[in-house]
C-alpha cells in the first residue's frame, strides 16, 4: 500500500495577495474552501503557469507501466516540482520513495511524512548530519545518500562519529565521468571510496548511483555513445563491489534523469536478468509534465515512441497576455523569466484566446525571440494579437518551472478549463 503524506493542512492554507495569479474573490478563503466554488482558469490573472489534470495523470500511468515492465524501481527526482501533492500521485503509482538534491528539500519533504529518500547529492554540512541524525531515530526512516571523494566520506565519519548516530547512513559510491557533473572520474577511484565507505562504523556502503544526462544534450550516436560507456561503467564498479555489500539493508543501482532512460532500462537488462536482491532505480522527474521543448525532443516517451504503454504529453502551459504592440511584427507578452522558464529553450506560442483557457485560435508563424525579467518578445508574420488578448505558450523544461509559483492551478484538462486543484511548490 502506497505511503500517505500528511496532505491536509494543504487545503486549510488562506490565500491571499502574495499568491501571484490566484482571482481577488479568493483572497481570504482557505484553498478547499475556493475549490469548493468551482472557479475557472479564466478568472486567473496573467501571467499564469497552469498544469493539467488528465495529462498528469496520463504521465504518471504511463511510466509505472514502463518501468514496471522493466524491472526498474522509480524513486523520482521531486526537486522537479517540490509539490507534495504530485509527489502523492507518484506514491501511488508505486514508487517506493522520492528522490530530492539538497538537505533543505529533505527536511521540508519530512515535514510530510515522507519516509523514504534519496538524496542524489553529498551532505558534509555538519549542521544537516546533525539533523539527519535526530531524523535517523525514526525506525520507518530510510535516506540514502551519495559520496565521490575520499574527503567527503571523511568529513561525514568525522561529523557523525561526534554527533552520534543512532544507526549507519547507507551511502552509494558517485561514479562520474570526465566532461560530466559530479561523480569519481575512474573506476579505481570510486572503488577506492566504497572500501573506506565499508569500512566505516557510521556509514554503510549501499551502492552505486550517478547521472548520466550531463554526458549528452541531443540524441545523437556520439551522446547515445557516451551514455551506455558510462552505465556499463556503473555495472562493473557494482560487481566490483560485490564482496564489499553486507546483508544489513538494500544495494542500489541508480541512474535515470528524463531524457536518457531508455538507455538506462537497455544497460542494466542483463544485470537486472540475473535476479540478485539490487534495487536498479530510476530518478526520473520531469516525466510527469514533460514538456513541449526540450524533453519533447529527446524523451524516449515522446510522440514519436510506439511503445505498448502510451506517450508523455505536456501537462504544463504559459498564459500570458498582450500589453504592448510597439511596431509592426512585435508584441510584448506581461509574463517573463521570473515566470516562465527559458534554461532550455525559449517558450512557443501555440495559439491565441481571449482568456486563459479559453478555445484557441492559431497563431501562425509566430515566435519568441527573447525574454525579459517581466516581458516576453512575441514575433509575428501578421496582426495576429491585439492588446489584450492571451497567448498560450509551449514550455520548455519543468525543473525550473515550478520554482517560479507559489501554486499552480490545474486544470480538468486541455478541453475543460475547470480547476480542480491548487498544487503548492516549497522552494
Amino acid at each position: 500500500m502506497a505511503q500517505r503524506l500528511l496532505l491536509d493542512g494543504l487545503g486549510a492554507e488562506r490565500l491571499s495577495a502574495r499568491d501571484k495569479g490566484i482571482p481577488e474573490r479568493a483572497f481570504g478563503m482557505t484553498v478547499e474552501a475556493f475549490l469548493a466554488t468551482a472557479p475557472r482558469l479564466s478568472e486567473f490573472w496573467t501571467p499564469l503557469i497552469a498544469l493539467d489534470d488528465s495529462a498528469m495523470r496520463s504521465n504518471v500511468d504511463v511510466m509505472a507501466a514502463w518501468t514496471r515492465e522493466r524491472g526498474l524501481e522509480l524513486m523520482p527526482h521531486g526537486k522537479t516540482t517540490m509539490a507534495p501533492a504530485l509527489w502523492q500521485r507518484q506514491l501511488d503509482a508505486g514508487c517506493p520513495g522520492i528522490t530530492l538534491a539538497n538537505m533543505d528539500q529533505v527536511r521540508a519533504a519530512r515535514t510530510f511524512g515522507l519516509e523514504e529518500i534519496m538524496l542524489a547529492n553529498a551532505v558534509v554540512d555538519p549542521r544537516s548530519l546533525r539533523w539527519l541524525a535526530e531524523e535517523l531515530a525514526d525506525p520507518e526512516f530510510r535516506f540514502l545518500s551519495w559520496a565521490d571523494s575520499v574527503d567527503t566520506v571523511e568529513r561525514m565519519q568525522s561529523a557523525l562519529r561526534e554527533i552520534g548516530v543512532p544507526r549507519r547512513v547507507d551511502v552509494c559510491v558517485e561514479l562520474g565521468a570526465p566532461g560530466g557533473r559530479t561523480g569519481a572520474r575512474t573506476l579505481d577511484e570510486a572503488g577506492e571510496i566504497a572500501r573506506l565507505i565499508a569500512a566505516s562504523d557510521v556509514l554503510r556502503l549501499a551502492g552505486v548511483a550517478g547521472y548520466e544526462g550531463s554526458l549528452g544534450h541531443d540524441r545523437s550516436p556520439e551522446a547515445l555513445a557516451a551514455v551506455r560507456r558510462y552505465l556499463g561503467d556503473q555495472i562493473a564498479l557494482h560487481d566490483s563491489l560485490a564482496e564489499l555489500y553486507d546483508d544489513e539493508g538494500d544495494v542500489f543501482v541508480t541512474a535515470g534523469g528524463s531524457a536518457y532512460f531508455d538507455l538506462v532500462a537497455e544497460v542494466y537488462a542483463p544485470a537486472i536478468a540475473r535476479g540478485e536482491r539490487t534495487r536498479w532505480t530510476l530518478r526520473s522527474g520531469a516525466y510527469i509534465v514533460h514538456d513541449d521543448g526540450f524533453y519533447r525532443g529527446i524523451s524516449p516517451l515522446d510522440e514519436t515512441y510506439d511503445g505498448d504503454h502510451g506517450i508523455l504529453r505536456s501537462a504544463m502551459h504559459g498564459w500570458t497576455r498582450v500589453v504592448s504592440h510597439p511596431e509592426p511584427g512585435l508584441a510584448l507578452l506581461d509574463g517573463g523569466k521570473r515566470d516562465l522558464p527559458f534554461d532550455e529553450g525559449l517558450p512557443t506560442p501555440q495559439g491565441v484566446a481571449a482568456d486563459p483557457g479559453a478555445a484557441l485560435a492559431p497563431l501562425a508563424g509566430a515566435t519568441v525571440s527573447s525574454m525579459n525579467d517581466q516581458h516576453t518578445f512575441l514575433r509575428l508574420t501578421d496582426a495576429g494579437v491585439g492588446i489584450g488578448d492571451v497567448v498560450r505558450l509551449g514550455l520548455s523544461h519543468p525543473c525550473t518551472a515550478f520554482d517560479k509559483w507559489h501554486y499552480l492551478p490545474v486544470v480538468a484538462s486541455a478541453e475543460d478549463d475547470r480547476v480542480v486543484e491548487l498544487v503548492r511548490t516549497f522552494f
